[in-house]
């Protein structure tokens, strides 16, 4: 069996009212849930009733949400929504977040191999 995909759009039949569809639609885009219902809802009444064979479609094509993915810690969950939204931006995120990251390991290098301790510790103060 194959590895659940965290950029593919499961329905969500543990937070969904009928099918999962609005809940994992607010799952993959993380749009508060309430909202996508009352889009629906209201996509539903002023539209020709498509929604209605759009929402039914999804509900059975669609797979479930695996147990796996309900494990997420939220600030997983929102990265992962991040890069289903806009990947080259999560992308750009990560490469900036391993830069600070680098840049602040070559500090505390340059401080712990510094020959006079005393200064680095006057410069430190200092800032």
């Amino acid at each position: 069996m194959n590895a659940p995909r965290r950029t593919k759009f499961y329905r969500d039949k543990l937070n969904g009212k009928w099918l999962g569809v609005c809940a994992g639609i607010a799952d993959y885009t993380g749009i508060d849930v309430t909202l996508v219902r009352i889009g629906t809802v209201l996509l539903t009444v002023l539209g020709s009733g498509a929604t209605i064979i759009v929402y039914i479609a999804a509900g059975f094509l669609a797979p479930v949400k695996p147990r796996e993915l309900y494990d997420q810690n939220p600030e997983e969950q929102k990265f992962w929504q991040g890069v289903r939204v806009n990947a080259r931006r999560s992308a750009r995120d990560v490469r900036s977040r391993l830069r600070e990251i680098d840049r602040r390991l070559a500090d505390v290098e340059t401080y712990v191999t510094s020959s006079n301790h005393r200064l680095a510790q006057e410069i430190e103060s200092l800032r």
